[in-house]
């Protein structure tokens, strides 16, 4: 149907220090999964203004900040099971907790608060991802345990009065979301079904969204995961447990295919670098962010506008 992708290689950026490892050590999170233990599982990449790398240790319930200079540190650990991560232009630090809800920190103490933990719905079933608007509206993936056979996945929306609205629902296990570059259509990965839906944030006469089907992906253990939009509007779509990052045109045609040159869990993306022509993706199966140049930069993260 389309030529084959352009293939991109990757290189190991920064690699979780062994101290930080917690192969021995259980948690709800990793009994849950029953596969085992695991010494981290991260996800949730941002930068902030100074050039700080943050991802989260879902399998721990831990933060990491990782210096310009490489080095890591923890920047919390609390009991909740963080998954999505993004800073906020004035610094704060926003955790979509699969346990607890929206979570913001304050960058310079750590000190933790809850913003949100339950919808028009009533609570949360369990937040995966988020994403901010240009305006400060910010976007939330609400998976909890849905599929095929528990078809209620939603998208909130926690606009700047502190509101939380009801976007999308009906949706088989939402997880990575993002907005196209104007900021007219809501992206969201469906990984249970391994599908991109789209989702025209103006509404019908009817007063319904328009969901639609983007992308069908194929292969993989899992689906799709993290997302990131550049300035072409190309959609950039990590597709779990298949260690690789699909980059697909607005048109939905794919351009160019990623590879992990470590292992297989790749999980989120964000970019990074002075030009932002640098992708930087979190694989979980080997503790490793992974760093490939791209020819496009990507979309400003709202941390940095």
């Amino acid at each position: 149907m389309y030529p084959p992708p352009k293939i991109i290689e990757t290189e190991v950026y920064t690699r979780m220090p062994a101290e930080l490892h917690r192969p021995d050590k259980y948690s709800a999170w990793i009994e849950a999964r029953g596969a085992g233990p695991l010494h981290s599982f991260l996800e949730g990449p941002a930068f902030d203004r100074a050039s700080n790398f943050y991802c989260v240790d879902l399998a721990h319930g831990r933060i990491f900040r990782v210096a310009p200079d490489r080095s890591w540190s923890v920047f919390a650990e609390y009991d909740g099971i963080p998954n999505g991560l993004k800073i906020h232009k004035d610094g704060r630090i926003f955790v979509a907790d699969h346990r607890n809800g929206i979570l913001v920190f304050d960058p310079q103490t750590g000190e933790r608060k809850l913003v949100a933990d339950r919808g028009e719905r009533g609570r949360f079933l369990g937040l995966n991802d988020l994403s901010f608007s240009s305006d400060g509206d910010l976007y939330v993936t609400d998976q909890g345990s849905t599929g095929y056979d528990n078809p209620v996945g939603a998208v909130y929306k926690l606009d700047r009065s502190g509101a939380v609205k009801l976007v999308m629902t009906g949706l088989l296990g939402p997880n990575g979301l993002v907005l196209n570059k104007a900021e007219t259509v809501l992206h969201v990965s469906t990984t249970r079904s391994n599908q991109v839906m789209s989702c025209p944030l103006k509404k019908g006469p009817d007063g319904l969204p328009r969901t639609r089907l983007f992308l069908q992906l194929s292969g993989s253990p899992t689906g799709p995961d993290g997302m990131a939009v550049d300035e072409d509007d190309n959609l950039v779509v990590v597709h779990a447990g298949f260690g690789t990052v699909w980059v697909f045109s607005a048109m939905g045609e794919p351009l160019y295919r990623i590879k992990s040159c470590a292992g297989n869990r790749t999980t989120n993306v964000t970019y990074g670098d002075p030009d932002r022509r640098s992708l930087f993706i979190t694989e979980a199966e080997h503790g490793v962010i992974l760093k490939a140049r791209l020819p496009t930069p990507g979309r400003p993260m709202f941390a940095l506008m």
